[in-house]
């Protein structure tokens, strides 16, 4: 999934850097600005514990799966309904499941009645963010997904694994530049294709992990660990609006929506870390209570908030250092003409070991 911020290309030098920091390998590792949980996935996979959040509800569906689920997923229930799955491998099945939804007829739901130019042409806003059959498709497979779920044919990990499936599957067809903050006029060609429900990948281990769905200054009343990561938005952009459309379809919870883009309601979902007058403030709050034995805040250098800031309050907490790598800046429209001051920016992995 393209998404802002991901530190997908910074993984090597986000472990290589706490690495020199922390005293020892595993523990606990705290991810509370999950986003996808690239950054979890890579912690969980080296045997960490790890404990996620994220105040968006479908990076909480996803860290539900890829942290969440560490055993491999049987589909034992839904063998009344898809008996062939009895024959199938148990590594197998993952696939199948996705195979049996990719095939299921289309419906005019939600998504292609209000986001699709089927379904809403004529109406105040035409939108045109799928194409009309993969609007459908898309329909589709939530429905069954959530009937089989209600009818106690899946268990809650196999829930949040099909609709992780189907998050990361439709993105992939989006008639949009990047984000969702816009549709393109006409139907580029990845989203005249057809969508086909790819299974989403499983990290099996031993641990047992925690996520949450919440504002992250109530999560710390609950967690602590030994290793506290922080990614929090840098900028204005609220990731509400930007992924709106993926937080309907995890939900499918038939919103009011409204404008030309069919934004939902996101006033309990935005941050504090993308106002310039709030930031500072939120920040030292989350500093200051903090229980961790280590604390690293990804920021760059065109962040609300300056080096000097972040150095200020983190050091309210013990020994400060920071690590620096440049890299290509996120552009969220790039297939449109708009000018960018720079092409790469300077990341910092600020951190402090914690008296």
């Amino acid at each position: 999934m393209n998404y802002i911020g991901s530190k997908l290309s910074l993984l090597e030098f986000l472990e290589e850097s706490i690495n020199k920091v922390v005293d020892k390998d595993g523990g606990t590792f705290c991810d509370l600005f999950a986003g996808t949980g690239i950054v979890g996935r890579r912690f969980k996979e080296k045997g960490y514990k790890i404990v996620a959040n994220d105040i968006q509800y479908y990076s909480y569906v996803l860290n539900k799966h890829y942290i969440g689920n560490h055993k491999e997923l049987k589909f034992l229930k839904l063998t009344k309904e898809v008996p062939e799955l009895k024959k199938i491998k148990v590594e197998d099945k993952k696939i199948f499941v996705c195979n049996y939804l990719s095939d299921i007829k289309g419906v005019k739901g939600f998504i292609y009645n209000n986001y699709c130019i089927g379904g809403t042409k004529n109406k105040k806003e035409e939108r045109q963010y799928f194409s009309d059959e993969n609007g459908m498709r898309c329909d589709a497979i939530r429905q069954k997904i959530e009937e089989w779920k209600k009818e106690n044919l899946i268990s809650d990990g196999e829930y949040y694994f099909l609709i992780t499936s189907l998050l990361e599957s439709i993105d992939k067809y989006a008639n949009t530049a990047s984000v969702y903050g816009a549709f393109l006029k006409k139907l580029k060609k990845t989203a005249q294709n057809s969508l086909i429900l790819k299974p989403a990948q499983l990290m099996i281990n031993d641990q047992e992990h925690e996520i949450f769905n919440e504002d992250i200054n109530k999560v710390l009343e609950k967690v602590n660990g030994d290793i506290l990561y922080l990614d929090p938005p840098y900028n204005r952009r609220q990731y509400a609006t930007n992924y709106h459309l993926l937080e309907t379809i995890a939900k499918y919870d038939n919103p009011v929506i409204h404008g030309k883009t069919g934004l939902r309601n996101y006033d309990n979902q935005k941050s504090l870390y993308c106002s310039k007058p709030q930031v500072k403030e939120a920040f030292k709050d989350l500093i200051l209570r903090a229980n961790a034995k280590y604390i690293f805040l990804s920021y760059n250098n065109e962040g609300l908030m300056t080096l000097d800031d972040i150095k200020e309050i983190m050091s309210l907490k013990g020994k400060y250092g920071n690590f620096t790598k440049d890299h290509n800046r996120f552009k969220a429209d790039k297939t449109e003409n708009r000018k960018y001051k720079a092409t790469r920016t300077k990341e910092y992995l600020h951190y402090v070991i914690c008296d």
